[in-house]
């Protein structure tokens, strides 16, 4: 994905308010940071191989604190 802006001007769009552009900016960056955590993760596992299940985490283990977490009221870990 290019972070670069289009070049040539784009006929037929509505600008948006200036809280809407820091909105939609504010996304994109969130979105980008999630997608630059995925390929570093991606990365790791080219160069060193898939983790050992034992180090792991148990999906149901997971899962049972992301629920508590969602419970609770508190932000997910990233």
């Amino acid at each position: 994905m290019s972070q670069q802006p289009a070049t040539a001007p784009v006929p037929d769009r509505q600008p948006l308010d200036e809280y809407a552009a820091a909105s939609v900016l504010a996304y994109a960056a969130d979105q980008r940071a999630k997608a630059d955590v995925l390929a570093s993760v991606l990365e790791d596992i080219a160069t060193n191989g898939y983790p050992s299940p034992e180090t792991g985490v148990l999906w149901e283990t997971a899962r049972d604190a992301h629920l508590d977490r969602l419970a609770d009221g508190r932000p997910p870990v990233a």
